[in-house]
C-alpha cells in the first residue's frame, strides 16, 4: 500500500513504520492515519511477527500534533474527521496490537509524538532523545494517552511533574524513570531495534500474544491480574508452538515455532 507521510518495511519477520513528514514528523490528521493503516497491515500480516516505528535519521522522532490543524478543531475536538478522535484510533491499534511494538526515538518525541511512544510496547532511545508532555504550555492536556498511559510507566509523581511543568526529558533520565529500555548511540539505534525486532520476531506467536494481553487487561483490570495469567497460560499451553518447545528443550535442540 503507498503512504505519503510514511515508509514502510518488511523484513526478517519485522515490518518497519519510519515517519516521513519533514521537517519534524508533526502528527497531522494525515499521517497519524497513515500510521494507523499500517500497523493495522502488519498486524494482518502472517509474515510479520514484530513491528518497529521510527522517525528516521534526522532531529526529530515526532514533533508532536500539528498545531494549525489541531488549533482548527479546538470548538468540536472530538467531531468526526478531527485530529484527536484519528489519534486516539491510532494508539489504541497500537497499544492493542497481538504483536510487540517498538519504538526507537531517534531524537525529539513531545506532546503526541512522546504519546506515540507510550503507545508502543517497548521504547528504545538514542542519546540524542528527547520526550515531553508539554500541552499544558499551550492550556490543553495530553489527548492521545499521556494522561492515563504515563503514570502507568513511570508512576503518578513523576508523571504529573512531566506534565504540569511542561519540561523536556533527556534520554538519560527517561531511562531512570523506567519510561525506555535502553539508551544508545544514535548510529547504534537501528540496529539495537533490529537485534530487539528479531529476538521478538523468533518467539512463538501464541504465547507473545497472549502475554501482550494479559498485561494489557491487568493494567485495565488490576484486581483480575492472577485470572488474567492463568487465562493467557491456557491459551498458550493449547498451542502447537508450546508442543515444540517442551519437545525441543527435551531433545536439546532449538525449537521451531511457526506461529500457531
Amino acid at each position: 500500500m503507498a503512504y505519503q507521510f510514511i515508509l514502510t518495511d518488511k523484513a526478517g519477520g519485522c515490518g518497519t513504520i519510519t515517519l516521513n513528514r519533514p521537517k519534524a514528523n508533526a502528527l497531522s490528521l494525515e499521517l497519524v492515519t497513515e500510521i494507523g493503516s499500517a500497523v493495522q497491515n502488519f498486524i494482518e500480516d502472517a509474515e510479520v511477527r514484530c513491528i518497529l516505528i521510527t522517525g528516521g535519521e534526522g532531529k526529530f522522532f515526532s514533533g508532536g500534533a500539528d498545531i494549525p490543524s489541531l488549533g482548527s478543531s479546538l470548538g468540536a475536538p472530538f467531531a468526526e474527521g478531527q485530529p484527536l478522535p484519528a489519534g486516539l484510533k491510532t494508539m489504541d491499534i497500537i497499544e492493542n496490537s497481538p504483536k510487540p511494538v517498538i519504538a526507537a526515538v531517534n531524537g525529539i518525541a513531545v506532546g503526541g509524538g512522546c504519546e506515540l511512544t507510550l503507545a508502543c510496547h517497548f521504547r528504545l532511545a538514542a542519546d540524542t532523545a528527547v520526550f515531553g508532555q508539554p500541552e499544558i504550555n499551550l492550556g490543553i492536556v495530553p489527548g492521545w494517552g499521556g494522561c492515563h498511559r504515563l503514570p502507568r510507566l513511570i508512576g503518578e509523581a513523576r508523571a504529573l511533574d512531566w506534565m504540569l511543568t511542561g519540561r523536556m526529558i533527556n534520554a538519560q533520565e527517561a531511562l531512570a524513570s523506567g519510561l525506555v529500555l535502553k539508551v544508545v548511540p544514535l548510529p547504534e539505534l537501528a540496529n539495537a531495534a533490529r537485534e530487539l525486532a528479531g529476538a521478538l520476531a523468533g518467539k512463538p506467536a501464541v504465547a507473545t500474544r497472549a502475554i501482550l494481553r494479559a498485561v494489557r487487561e491487568r493494567a485495565l483490570q488490576p484486581d483480575r491480574g492472577k485470572a488474567l495469567e492463568a487465562e493467557a497460560f491456557a491459551e498458550a499451553a493449547a498451542s502447537r508452538d508450546a508442543a515444540e518447545g517442551v519437545a525441543a528443550f527435551i531433545e536439546k535442540r532449538p525449537p521451531n515455532f511457526t506461529g500457531a
